[in-house]
């Protein structure tokens, strides 16, 4: 029921007239925890907490390491903290926990709320867990894997730059039936699966689509493969944004940039198929591929 803080140091932020205070824990601490209550969990968080006596009633002026208890309750939350105070770690302590009958579990009590920091402006750099609100709107932090910017208004980490890191691809999975002529025609979801995407902050993407056609029916028979765009940015299929085939059979793709495009809106991207005319002479639209890239 004991658990030991190494050294470490840290930026403990009081109240606005008390300003932060630099703290430095210089050997490792143990915390003891009491025996859990009876019948709820509760959460108790190991603090960095700073006592101020022009500021507060306790007459110190001293930095210690300590552990605050929560309330014992069906769905137990961690205290709430005081001025001056820096939240380690948290850890659920079960309903009925004692020394006697095995101790915490500390692999699945502890939840890291450590925080690297940084001045304001930069980055925080990656470490220590990641259970924090921002210090303010656009703040940014590196997780290890990614940059996050904190969004004041909804009070969430999103990833910053909002742009998947790799393209979004669908493939072909059916041919389609070619049994309706001189119009554009949707691919069914199962046939050819839909793009949706959230424009990125540059507001443009390069959109790819390939694969073979074929109309041999007539020596002025076409053959296409589109792509159309509903939702936030529309724009129909046709000759600007397809590869077609007369008279013959083509592999080849196209990818096209578009720019202007509302940010953060949500666009769906749907291929689609054209025929002029089908006796059956290498008539097709098949292998195809659908991409939709990001551009920063």
């Amino acid at each position: 029921m004991s658990l030991q803080i190494g050294v470490g140091r840290a930026v403990v932020q009081g109240t606005t007239a008390q300003g932060a205070y630099p703290v430095a824990v210089t050997a490792p601490e143990v915390i003891i925890f009491p025996d859990g209550d009876a019948l709820n969990p509760r959460i108790d968080s190991i603090v960095l907490h700073v006592y101020d006596g022009l500021y507060d009633v306790s007459g110190e002026a001293v930095a210690v390491v300590e552990r605050l208890q929560g309330a014992p309750a069906a769905l137990p939350q961690a205290p709430t903290l005081p001025a001056a105070c820096l939240r380690l770690w948290d850890v659920t302590v079960p309903a009925g926990t004692s020394a006697g009958v095995g101790g915490i579990d500390w692999g699945a009590a502890l939840v890291d709320r450590r925080q690297y920091t940084a001045a304001v402006g930069g980055v925080i750099p990656a470490g220590g867990g990641l259970a924090f609100e921002g210090a303010y709107h656009g703040q940014l932090r590196d997780t290890g894997s990614q940059i996050e910017r904190w969004n004041a208004d909804t009070e969430t980490w999103s990833r910053y730059p909002s742009i998947p890191a790799r393209p979004v691809s669908t493939f072909q999975a059916a041919d389609p039936p070619l049994n309706v002529f001189g119009q554009w025609v949707d691919f069914t979801a199962a046939a050819w699966p839909r793009i949706t995407f959230t424009v990125p902050s540059s507001g443009a993407v390069l959109i790819t689509i390939g694969g073979q056609v074929s109309n041999r029916s007539t020596t002025s028979s076409t053959a296409w493969m589109t792509w159309r765009a509903t939702g936030a940015y529309t724009e129909s299929h046709g000759p600007t944004n397809g590869v077609s085939a007369q008279a013959n059979r083509v592999i080849a793709s196209r990818r096209v940039h578009r720019s202007g495009l509302p940010v953060g809106g949500q666009v769906t991207i749907i291929p689609g198929w054209n025929l002029s005319s089908n006796n059956g002479t290498d008539v097709y639209v098949r292998d195809g591929q659908l991409i939709v890239e990001f551009v920063p």
